[in-house]
């Protein structure tokens, strides 16, 4: 993988990570670059869940990297309210 193919593969990623924050109930926080690390960790959780299903782009596997992502969001915002005691 190239430079330019790596790149490309972090902002798909960090644009899956940005459509999941919409969707699910909880936040990223921090800025773009956590945004590609949920990206990222979300694209893998996605691939292992559903495989590669639907488009490919710069070799992520848009939709299951959105669920992927949006699973990852959830959890973590969950596991964030029971540590801080919110409900």
């Amino acid at each position: 993988m190239s430079i330019l193919g790596f790149l490309l593969y972090c902002l798909v990623a960090a644009v899956c990570a940005g459509i999941a924050e919409y969707i699910v109930p909880g936040r990223i926080p921090g800025g773009l670059l956590t945004s590609i690390v949920f990206g990222i960790i979300g694209a893998w959780i996605g691939a292992s869940l559903m495989g590669s299903m639907g488009p490919v782009l710069a070799g992520v596997a848009v939709f299951p990297a959105i669920i992927g992502s949006g699973v990852l969001i959830f959890g973590l915002s969950l596991l964030s309210s029971v540590a801080h005691g919110n409900r």
